[in-house]
């Protein structure tokens, strides 16, 4: 939840200040989903590819980051596939979809898998003790 929060602080860091810029003090009237081009580029494509950037390069955001997280592969452990990163981003709108009880279903699951990771078949794994690496088993034989 900490790491959703810095990254969500930070992507609108970026995004009011070019909407402000764009739009003028009209943008915080404009009730629409979609603002026009500005709009849809600053408050869609923009955070849709600073994060599969960041997930890509590193499997992780800076809100991971911070607490020592990153994406793997849910069956091998390894980093996932460009495919799987797609999906699971794809996958935060069912999640948010319905009262957010994709995110909640966090809570619940015995992986820690949201309806995001599951759909891609990632999981969120998290160094313990301050990056002291433990190894975690995903199958047979692999750890």
């Amino acid at each position: 939840m900490l790491a959703s929060l810095v990254d969500s602080v930070l992507q609108l860091l970026v995004i009011i200040p070019a909407m402000l810029a764009i739009y003028g003090s009209a943008y915080w009237q404009d009730d629409r989903i979609f603002k026009g081009n500005g709009g849809f580029l600053f408050e869609w494509v923009f955070p849709a590819i600073a994060t599969l950037a960041f997930w890509l390069l590193t499997q992780s955001s800076p809100g991971k980051m911070m607490i020592g997280a990153k994406i793997v592969n849910a069956k091998t452990g390894r980093d996932p596939a460009p495919v799987q990163l797609a999906v699971r981003y794809i996958g935060y709108f069912v999640s948010a979809f319905g009262l957010c009880l994709g995110f909640i279903w966090i809570a619940f699951d015995k992986k820690k898998q949201g309806w995001h990771d599951k759909m891609a078949g990632t999981v969120v794994v998290r160094r313990k003790d301050h990056g002291k690496k433990e190894s975690v088993s995903f199958s047979k034989g692999t750890t």
